[in-house]
């Protein structure tokens, strides 16, 4: 398995509306993100999203979006200065008592509500820099692999394959349901 990488998992609507808000809400000049950082090499720890900033800040995000993720065994990595659980605000309301008092928390990706209490790094700074840059590495990849002009032009073609396929079959609906309107009336089709 390649570093920063796990099995495929769907994300629900919901935790991309949260990963969205929450990278904007941390873009800022002098702070670098990334999602899914796996700690270490062949490491068995991933933070949901970490930032490091221009002052030597490490903050951690831990992305929850129901009772039962919150209550997982997943592991949840609090290896930052600074550590969040990211939830919607209902999850919020019936989890609360069980953050930990140093653990902030973001509700919705984007409304600081808890602040985290800084802590020392649980990790050697350094691991934490390599594992940043090797999953940074992993998405300026996959970015330069999704302009591929010939992955594009597969696609495209694929596309335009499927756009003839489905006007085709439209041509041959509307052919069918003009038969069927001069042979049996308009309301040939509802019966």
């Amino acid at each position: 398995m390649e570093c920063g990488r796990r099995s495929p998992i769907a994300k629900t609507e919901l935790t991309q509306k949260i990963e969205k808000n929450l990278y904007e809400y941390t873009n800022k000049q002098g702070t670098f993100g990334c999602f899914e950082v796996t700690i270490g090499w062949f490491g068995s720890e991933r933070v949901d999203y970490i930032t490091y900033d221009t002052k030597g800040t490490w903050r951690c995000y831990e992305i929850k979006v129901s009772k039962s993720d919150f209550y997982s065994s997943a592991k949840k990595t609090f290896i930052g200065h600074f550590n969040y659980f990211v939830m919607p605000k209902e999850l919020y309301e019936q989890v609360k008592d069980d953050i930990p008092s140093h653990v902030g928390v973001i509700t919705d990706g984007k409304y600081s509500i808890k602040k985290a209490k800084r802590q020392e790094l649980s990790i050697d700074e350094k691991i934490l820099k390599d594992s940043l840059i090797r999953s940074l590495s992993r998405d300026a990849d996959k970015l330069y692999k999704s302009n591929d002009p010939e992955k594009l032009n597969r696609m495209n073609r694929r596309i335009t394959k499927a756009e003839n396929e489905r006007n085709e079959w439209r041509d041959k609906y509307h052919k069918l349901m003009n038969i069927g309107y001069a042979k049996y009336g308009v309301g040939w089709h509802r019966e």
